[in-house]
């Protein structure tokens, strides 16, 4: 639902750069050139920041 706060495979904190990363990739930069900015460069790290999908607000629908 929300970005892990550490990467699952290598355990490197990922949560703090999730804000910037998509405020930059919906400007409309390339998103590898950001991660490389970031410094994430292991695969793990970079799949957990482009495959992370935020569905609070698809969520907030069901709430009692």
């Amino acid at each position: 639902m929300i970005i892990p706060v550490r990467c699952f495979s290598c355990g490197k904190p990922i949560a703090g750069l999730q804000k910037e990363f998509k405020e930059r990739v919906e400007k409309g930069e390339d998103a590898g050139k950001v991660m490389d900015e970031l410094n994430v460069k292991r695969y793990c790290c970079r799949k957990s920041l482009l495959t992370s999908i935020d569905l609070t607000e698809d969520l907030m629908k069901f709430n009692k």
